[in-house]
């Protein structure tokens, strides 16, 4: 039996269930909770913050702001600060009050000294006097939101026997900002990309670590955003067990089975697509596919077990090429009509053009090519080129499947413009059969629509 995190003071203890296999469905959800008295259950976010023996900072906003934050936006920018009450001042991760212009609370959250972003809210006004155990309350905040996670994933149909590897928390979505969570089977990989993850890394552990048929857990901060955070990332500690983590694991998508490794990119796997993946395999019978930018195969295999007749998988990553032909094999896939190639994406392009080579189906799915919006305009260039070369591989009334990851382009609405372009260059015409994001267990928030980030488009091409 698993130990849960600390139990709430006069509660019984928070649970978070799964069935211990992990193909199996999520059990349900428990979170039981002693009720509160009719005068607490009615005190201000002010009352709860003055009945703590050491008090808490003030965040006061400047006038006209706060309207903004009462909407839901999560994260309060270091301009929108009018000014800071206390003494001594809150350092990084503290949890601190949120007021308007009058000192009138309206939110709590976590307060970063040195990040542009100065609070990340956890709970508004409303909130807190609803659900007064979580107010001010990270550990207890962190049990609900984990747990109101799980039973997201679980009315989607997550885990399944068909799919046990999934996004369990995503950030700004789950009420998180800068917690990503990944589930592979029985392994669980936490992205962290906030300060106040890492301070309270020890309680997101216990959290994760409390739901049936995870067995391991693998911390992978990313240390560039956590630099921009304020942190002295040569003070990260690595994974306290990490010799009980496993460096690769096997987990099934919609039936198919991949290897994954945990020095791989991301968390490992890229759940996000797990939704095209599927409705490639739906379109594939009888065609001619290619995959560029494979990675470990996602597209390729699910087009081969649609029925195609020849894939071929082109990605620049021997590591990846090989968890790919690894994946063939555990599906026992025909290796006769999938292949994969070590090569550029452009260059691969390229020769096939010169070789009169088409394909019926063709999917483009690049890395991130414009990590921020000062990238675009070098991005939109990138973006258009390897389009136009992937429009000209593809047989007329054929099928083009491109994808961008880049938050700023899918943010910029500019994508389809590029398409566009990319189309004349090629000589082609362009339309949209279908147009989808990232998998539905990546939900965001619609005041952050920054967490919108994966734009997947299916054009006919003629």
């Amino acid at each position: 039996m698993k130990t849960t995190v600390a139990t709430v003071v006069g509660q019984l203890p928070a649970r978070l269930t799964m069935y211990p296999s992990p193909f199996s469905s999520i059990s349900a959800v428990a979170v039981t909770k002693t009720a509160m008295t009719t005068a607490t259950a009615a005190a201000t976010l002010q009352d709860i913050a003055s009945s703590h023996p050491k008090g808490f900072a003030n965040v006061v906003l400047k006038k006209g702001k706060t309207q903004l934050f009462k909407e839901g936006t999560p994260m309060v920018f270091s301009g929108a600060v009018d000014r800071i009450i206390g003494r001594p001042p809150p350092t990084t991760g503290d949890a601190v009050l949120v007021s308007d212009a009058t000192e009138k609370p309206i939110a709590w959250g976590l307060y970063n000294s040195a990040s542009m972003y100065a609070v990340r809210l956890m709970q508004l006004e409303h909130e807190a006097i609803s659900d007064p155990c979580c107010a001010l309350n990270m550990e207890k905040l962190l049990q609900s939101r984990i747990a109101e996670a799980v039973e997201l994933r679980k009315r989607l149909g997550l885990p399944s026997r068909l799919t046990n590897a999934y996004r369990l928390v995503n950030g700004e979505g789950d009420r998180l900002s800068g917690l990503i969570v990944d589930i592979f089977g029985d392994l669980a990989v936490v992205a962290s990309s906030a300060a106040w993850v890492e301070k309270y890394r020890q309680e997101v552990e216990a959290c994760i670590s409390s739901i049936d048929g995870v067995n391991h857990i693998n911390w992978r901060p990313s240390l560039e955003i956590l630099k921009k955070e304020g942190l002295d990332v040569a003070t990260i500690k690595p994974d306290i067990q990490p010799s009980s983590c496993p460096e690769t694991t096997q987990v099934v998508e919609n039936g198919i089975s991949y290897a994954i490794s945990l020095a791989g990119q991301k968390t490992g796997f890229y759940a996000d697509q797990r939704e095209s993946r599927h409705f490639i395999s739906t379109i594939s019978q009888g065609q001619k596919v290619a995959d560029i930018c494979c990675y470990s195969g996602g597209f390729a295999l699910n087009a081969a077990r649609g029925g195609a007749i020849d894939v071929t998988g082109v990605d620049t990553s021997l590591p990846a090429l090989e968890l790919a032909s690894q994946n063939v094999v555990l599906n026992n896939l025909d290796p006769e009509k999938i292949s994969f190639l070590k090569e550029d994406a452009a260059q691969f392009m390229k020769g096939a053009i010169a070789r009169n080579e088409s394909w019926d189906i063709v999917i483009l799915d690049p890395p991130k090519l414009a990590p921020s919006r000062k990238d675009l305009r070098s991005a939109s260039g990138m973006y258009r080129n390897l389009n136009t070369l992937a429009m000209r591989l593809v047989k007329r009334g054929g099928l083009l499947m491109t994808c961008s990851c880049s938050g700023a382009m899918t943010q910029s609405g500019t994508f389809m413009r590029i398409l566009q372009g990319a189309a004349l260059t090629a000589g082609k015409k362009i339309t949209i059969v279908r147009q989808a994001g990232a998998a539905s267990d990546h939900p965001v928030d619609p005041s952050y629509p920054e967490g919108m980030y994966l734009s997947n488009i299916l054009l006919r091409v003629v």
